[in-house]
């Protein structure tokens, strides 16, 4: 595929811009200014692709996300954009079945892993969902996204449930006094 040329680079740029500013109505006229074969590029369908799930335009994003898989199936981030896509649009068993099925063509994939953790949390496979966030920081040792899994409610169900099974299994716990009240 040949280069965008410094005028579409322009009209890609500024829909990053916009959209970064919280616009994505002004990011998706950015993008309607790349047409022809350049429409087609990765780095512009990979745009609208974020445009259109910033909009919550789901129907729009699944056909661009699938698009995306299409030109570049080697791309895991491209599956990403249509699992999450898929999410939105067709629901979370859709979204887990889709990346179980290409994650074995991405062994070195942290956040294909992550996402699977996420949405087994989600459904409640909470054993599966350990074993793929364990996966997912041995690819990744980074602490950003130790700290995002943290704080992603997807995997709220998993925190849940780690902590009640520590507190449960600790001796320490049993054995700790009621709480006095002082006055």
């Amino acid at each position: 595929m040949k280069a965008l040329s410094h005028r579409e680079r322009f009209h890609l740029e500024a829909a990053e811009g916009w959209l970064m500013l919280g616009n994505p109505s002004e990011a998706h006229e950015e993008l309607e200014n790349i047409t022809g074969e350049s429409g087609c590029h990765p780095a512009v369908l990979s745009m609208r692709w974020q445009v259109y799930a910033a909009a919550r335009w789901w129907e729009a994003a699944y056909i661009v996300a699938k698009a995306l898989c299409d030109l570049a199936p080697l791309s895991p981030e491209a599956w990403i954009c249509q699992a999450n896509t898929v999410r939105n649009y067709k629901g979370i068993v859709d979204a887990w079945s889709l990346l179980l099925s290409v994650v074995n063509k991405f062994p070195k994939d942290a956040i294909i892993r992550y996402n699977l953790a996420c949405y087994g949390a989600q459904m409640g496979l909470l054993e599966e969902a350990c074993g793929w966030l364990v996966q997912a920081f041995e690819l990744e040792e980074s602490v950003q996204l130790k700290l995002a899994a943290v704080y992603d409610p997807d995997l709220q169900p998993l925190w849940d449930r780690i902590g009640r099974q520590r507190i449960f299994e600790s001796k320490e716990e049993k054995q700790l006094p009621a709480l006095s009240k002082k006055g």
